[in-house]
């Protein structure tokens, strides 16, 4: 049994979402990447409720508890956690979002501006393309003898325009391992369109062993929270 148990479930956008939810205090919503589960961050949810926040932490639509899918987009995603946000009542709550999390996490506040108080991404590509080439070969060639319909979702999709990370006016922590699987130059794209963006690159780390069982990620999260309270 995981650490911190999916034992909520709320329905939205068509879809049952499980959650966990730890903590009190401020609100903060956790998203975990592709074919990941919420307990990629259980060191993150235990860090944050001992800091005082409130952390809800659901398993993405197919993913965790949740039941398969056969096709997925990151438009539904981001409308799913929209929609759990509203469910749960909370105002401007903060978002952390880990690879495809922080994908949902931008996508949501550009459809829906002004729902989120504050934002933390980590590992994050605007398109397929700001992926290293390498990586992207070895799973178009695993897609094509399984055709998994949460890889094509990473080959084929998101397509955000940098343009709209513009209207993004709250403050952004963005993260990327010194080796992730991110290209340097898409964070920086990130960076550059974000109004009130702040950069760490994590020297040493890949694209999750500074957030896996690593205090690192927690910390700069709950440093950059108290911030900008």
């Amino acid at each position: 049994m995981a650490k911190y148990e999916a034992q909520y479930t709320v329905d939205v956008n068509g879809v049952t979402l499980h959650y966990a939810k730890v903590g009190e205090g401020r609100p903060i919503v956790l998203i975990h990447g592709n074919a990941e589960d919420h307990n990629l961050f259980e060191t993150e949810i235990g860090q944050l409720a001992d800091a005082g926040y409130l952390v809800y932490a659901p398993d993405s639509r197919g993913h965790g508890a949740n039941k398969p899918l056969s096709e997925y987009h990151f438009h539904d995603m981001a409308e799913d956690m929209y929609l759990f946000i509203r469910a749960m009542g909370l105002e401007k709550p903060a978002l952390y979002g880990h690879s495809d999390g922080g994908i949902i996490a931008l996508m949501l506040e550009i459809m829906h501006p002004g729902t989120l108080g504050i934002m933390a991404i980590s590992g994050t590509n605007l398109t397929p393309e700001g992926i290293v080439p390498s990586f992207l070969e070895e799973y178009t060639e695993i897609y094509r003898k399984n055709p998994d319909p949460l890889v094509k979702l990473m080959l084929t999709e998101p397509h955000i325009d940098p343009a709209d990370l513009r209207n993004i006016r709250i403050p952004v922590l963005v993260t990327v391992g010194e080796d992730d699987l991110i290209l340097r130059e898409e964070t920086d794209r990130i960076v550059a369109n974000l109004p009130e963006a702040e950069l760490i690159v994590v020297p040493g780390a890949d694209h999750g062993s500074y957030i896996v069982g690593n205090e690192i990620m927690g910390d700069m999260l709950i440093r950059f929270l108290r911030e900008h309270e």
